[in-house]
C-alpha cells in the first residue's frame, strides 16, 4: 500500500480535488476527493488519468543549452549567468520592449506569475502575454467599459437558477464551472426548470437540453441584436431594475427599435417564433446566460459580449441570485488595463494594447519577425506551450527561430522547448507548493495549496525559485538584512514584526516584495511560492477581508495568518470567503456605480449587423467553402498539459467532425483520411461521418499534435489557423475558419 494524499487536479480551470495513492514515488491510484468542499467528489476522466501528466517520457530534470543542433546538460549556475548576462546585453542594447515573458500559471500552477511579472517588470519590460487574451479580451474588454474594471467578471449561478440559456459553451466535456455536467444534467431533468442551448453542432450538452437551437456558425451577434429587440418591443425589460441599476438604455435604444428581428432570426436559420418564446422565457423566469469560446473566438466577439452584458441587464439578471453575479476572490485573475491611458504600453509592430494587464499571442510572431528596432528579441516562457496552444504553429516557428534568446522553463520537453537556447527544468504541480486563483463558486470563495507529494528527481526547481535566481543574477533583488533571515527561521510571528520594520525603513522594497520573502521566509519554508502565499495574505484588500469574516474568519491583523494556518491544515482546500448576495451590485467599479450600456467604440460594428451585411460577409469563399471549428472540447484532450498519449490509447481522440451531407457530397467515408486547407496550411486526418456535425461545418480539437517519443499523435489543429484571422482586439477567430476538406491524395 502506498500512502494517500488530499491534492486537486491540474489539467483545467476547475481544480477538482483528487485523493491520489503514491508508492514509490509514483502515483499509482486516482479517485475524487469528497472533502473538497468545490467539486465534492466530482472528477472528469481527464483528473483520473493525471499519472499520465506527472510520469512521462518528455520529463526534464536539468538545465539544458543548446550548442548547434543538440543540447547539453549544464549547471543552474552556468544557466542562470549566461541567461542573464545575454538578457543584460539584449536589453542594454535595444532597451526594455525587446524583451517579453510568456507565463502567468496556466489550468493550475499561479504562483509563478508574481515572480514572472515581477522580473519583466524590473527588466523595464510591461509585454506579457498570457492565455488570457487568447481567449477572453473581448469579454474583458467590454467588462471593463460596462463593470468598470478589466477583472470584474460575472458568471452564472446554477445553484438557483431556474432558466440556463446557454451560447456555444460544452460544458457536459469542458466544465468551466465546478461541477458543470452535475449542475446541467440536474437542470434538464426538472420540470421547473429548464436547460436551452444555442450551438451549431449537436454537442454533449445540447444533447441533454430541453430545447437546441442548431445556430448558423458565426451569427450569434446577429441573434443576440435580435433577442434584444424582441424584448424591448414587446415591453419585457425589468424598467425598474434598469433605472436603477443600469445607464445609457436610451441613448442605445434606437440600435434596437427599427431592427428587423424577424429577418435576422431567420438568417440565423432559427425559427422566429421559437425564438421569441425564448426572448419571453429568458425575460420573466429566474434565468442567467453562459456563453463560452463559440462566442469568445467567433465573429464579432466583443460586441457579442457587449450584448450578452445588455440583454441580462435589461431582464434583470445581473447581480441577483439565479442570475449572473459578481463572483469573490481572493486574487483576480489579470489586472484592470485601460488602453486610453497615453501611459499604457502598445505591441510595437501590431499596435494591439493590453487587456488586464496582458498582449495577445497571436501578436507575438509578427512582433519578433517585423523590423521595427523596438521588435521583440528575447523571450522567456514559462510552463506554456505556444506551439501548440496558439494560433498559426508555423508562424510561431519562423519567428521564434529569429530570436536572439529564447529560455523554456518547464516540466517537459515540449515542442517549444525544443526551440529554445536554454531549457529550465520545473517541478511539477505535484513536485512543489502551488495553487491558482480560479473563483467559479459563488456564494462561496474557495482556495486550495496543493503540497508536495512526489520527490523530484535532477535539479527541477519551482518556477517561482527559477525566477528568483534569474532576478538576483540582474541585480534586481536589494540588500536584504540578515535580521530578516533570522526571524523567518524564528517563525512567521517573528519573522512578521522584522518585515514591517524592513519595509519601513525601505518602503521601495515593495516593488521586489516577491523575491524578498522567496529568499528569506522562502528558504525557511522550502518554497519560494509558499512564502508567497503568506505574504499575499497579510495585504488582503478591505473588500476580501469582509468575504474572510463572513466566511468565519476573525477580524484584525491576524486574519491573513489565520487564513494561512488553515489553508496549511487543510490539504483538500477550505472556503476563504463568503460574498454577501445582497450586496452583490456594489462590486461594480463604474463611476456611477451601475452597469454603462453604452460602448461608443462597437457602436459602428453593431450597426453593421443585420440579416443583409451578414448574409453578404459570410457567403462561402468558393476555395474555402467550409466553415471550420478549430477546437472542440471534450473528455479526450488535455492541451498542452498530457505529454503522454496513452490515457486516450484505444479510443478515437482526434478526427475531422462531418455531417453525413457534406461527406456524401464530398465521397468521404467514416474513418476516411481527409485533408483540410484553410489560409494558414493544409493536414491530414481521420474523417469521422456524424450527425451531431452540422452541414458545411466541421470541427477538429485541439490539444493534438504533440511529439511524443518521436512519434506525432493527432494534429495540431494551429497549423491550420492563421496569427493573422483575429480581431481587432488580437482574439483569434478558431470558431469560424474558412476551410476546404477532401480525399488525401487529391490535387488540392
Amino acid at each position: 500500500m502506498g500512502t494517500t494524499f488530499h491534492t486537486g487536479c491540474v489539467l483545467c480551470a476547475q481544480n477538482c480535488g483528487l485523493v491520489l495513492e503514491v508508492e514509490d514515488n509514483r502515483i499509482v491510484r486516482v479517485r475524487g476527493d469528497k472533502s473538497n468542499a468545490r467539486s465534492e467528489g466530482y472528477v472528469c476522466r481527464k483528473g483520473m488519468n493525471i499519472a499520465n501528466h506527472q510520469h512521462n517520457a518528455d520529463r526534464l530534470k536539468y538545465p539544458l543549452k543548446r550548442v548547434g543542433d543538440r543540447f547539453e546538460r549544464i549547471s543552474w549556475e552556468q544557466a542562470i549567468d549566461e541567461i542573464g548576462g545575454k538578457l543584460k546585453d539584449i536589453i542594454g542594447q535595444y532597451g526594455p520592449r525587446s524583451f517579453a515573458y510568456m507565463g502567468g500559471g496556466g489550468q493550475g500552477c499561479h504562483f509563478e506569475a508574481a515572480f514572472g511579472v515581477r522580473l519583466m517588470r524590473g527588466l523595464g519590460s510591461r509585454y506579457h502575454y498570457s492565455a488570457l487574451t487568447q481567449e477572453f479580451s473581448g469579454l474583458f474588454w467590454t467588462g471593463g467599459r460596462m463593470y468598470g474594471r478589466q477583472n470584474v467578471h460575472i458568471e452564472i449561478d446554477p445553484e438557483e437558477t431556474d432558466f440556463l440559456l446557454v451560447f456555444g459553451w460544452n460544458g457536459m466535456q469542458s466544465h468551466q464551472i465546478s461541477q458543470a455536467p452535475r449542475h446541467l444534467q440536474r437542470i434538464a431533468k426538472d420540470p421547473g426548470k429548464m436547460l436551452v442551448v444555442i450551438d451549431p453542432r449537436l454537442s454533449e450538452t445540447a444533447k441533454i437540453a430541453n430545447l437546441h437551437l442548431p445556430i448558423r456558425p458565426g451569427t450569434d451577434a446577429l441573434l443576440m441584436r435580435a433577442m434584444i429587440a424582441i424584448i424591448l418591443r414587446e415591453g419585457w425589460e425589468h424598467t425598474e431594475y434598469i433605472e436603477k441599476h443600469t445607464s445609457g438604455l436610451e441613448e442605445i435604444r434606437s440600435l434596437f427599435a427599427d431592427f428587423d428581428a424577424r429577418e435576422a432570426v431567420h438568417a440565423c436559420e432559427l425559427e422566429f417564433d421559437q425564438v421569441r418564446e425564448i426572448c419571453r422565457l429568458f425575460a420573466t423566469r429566474k434565468s442567467c446566460l453562459r456563453y463560452d469560446l463559440g462566442i469568445m473566438m467567433n465573429r464579432h466577439s466583443a460586441v457579442s459580449s457587449w450584448l450578452a452584458a445588455t440583454l441580462l441587464a435589461i431582464c434583470g439578471r445581473i447581480g441577483v441570485r439565479g442570475g449572473n453575479v459578481f463572483r469573490g476572490h481572493m486574487m483576480p485573475i489579470g489586472s484592470h488595463s485601460d488602453e486610453r491611458d497615453p501611459k499604457s504600453w502598445r505591441t510595437m509592430a501590431t499596435n494591439f494594447p493590453p487587456i488586464t494587464g496582458c498582449y495577445p499571442p497571436n501578436a507575438m510572431p509578427e512582433e519578433i519577425l517585423s523590423d521595427h528596432p523596438e521588435r521583440l528579441r528575447a523571450v522567456l516562457v514559462s510552463g506554456s506551450n505556444p506551439l501548440r496552444s496558439y494560433a498559426d504553429t508555423t508562424a510561431y516557428e519562423q519567428a521564434f527561430r529569429r530570436l536572439d534568446l529564447l529560455v523554456t522553463a518547464e516540466l517537459a520537453m515540449t515542442e517549444t522547448a525544443v526551440l529554445s537556447h536554454y531549457v529550465l527544468p520545473s517541478r511539477s504541480a505535484y513536485e512543489s507548493w502551488d495553487g491558482t486563483f480560479f473563483a467559479m463558486t459563488y456564494p462561496g470563495i474557495f482556495f486550495q495549496m496543493r503540497r508536495p507529494i512526489i520527490q523530484p528527481e535532477g535539479e527541477p526547481l519551482e518556477l517561482g525559485e527559477i525566477h528568483l535566481r534569474l532576478a538576483e543574477k540582474l541585480g534586481q533583488i536589494p540588500p536584504i538584512p540578515d535580521s530578516l533571515y533570522q526571524a523567518a527561521e524564528e517563525g512567521r510571528a517573528a519573522f512578521g514584526m522584522a518585515l514591517m520594520d524592513y519595509i519601513g525603513k525601505e518602503p521601495a522594497a515593495m516593488k521586489t516584495m516577491p523575491f524578498i520573502l522567496g529568499k528569506t521566509l522562502g528558504k525557511a519554508m522550502g518554497s519560494v511560492h509558499l512564502a508567497a502565499l503568506w505574504g499575499m495574505l497579510q495585504t488582503l484588500p478591505k473588500s476580501f477581508r469582509r468575504d474572510a469574516a463572513r466566511a468565519g474568519f476573525t477580524p484584525g491583523l491576524g486574519m491573513g495568518e489565520d487564513i494561512f494556518q488553515k489553508i496549511m491544515d487543510h490539504p483538500e482546500g477550505i472556503w476563504v470567503g463568503q460574498v454577501d448576495p445582497d450586496t452583490n451590485l456594489e462590486s461594480l467599479r463604474t463611476e456611477d456605480g451601475k452597469i454603462n450600456l453604452v460602448i461608443p467604440e462597437l457602436r459602428t460594428e453593431l450597426e453593421s449587423i443585420d440579416a443583409a451585411r451578414e448574409e453578404k460577409d459570410m457567403k462561402p469563399d468558393p476555395e474555402f467553402p467550409l466553415v471550420l471549428m478549430a477546437g472542440r472540447h471534450f473528455n479526450m484532450n488535455a492541451p498542452p498539459l498530457m505529454r503522454n498519449p496513452a490515457w486516450n490509447e484505444g479510443k478515437r481522440d482526434c478526427t475531422l467532425l462531418i455531417h453525413p451531407s457534406d461527406a456524401e457530397s464530398l465521397n468521404i467515408a467514416d474513418g476516411q483520411r481527409v485533408r483540410v486547407t484553410t489560409e494558414a496550411g493544409s493536414e491530414e486526418i481521420e474523417a469521422e461521418v456524424t450527425e451531431t456535425a452540422r452541414k458545411g461545418h466541421v470541427v477538429i480539437p485541439h490539444g493534438f499534435g504533440l511529439v511524443y517519443n518521436g512519434k506525432v499523435h493527432g494534429v495540431n489543429v494551429n497549423r491550420l489557423t492563421k496569427n493573422t484571422h483575429r480581431d481587432w482586439l488580437g482574439t483569434p477567430m478558431h470558431r469560424y475558419v474558412p476551410c476546404r476538406v477532401e480525399a488525401a491524395g487529391q490535387a488540392g
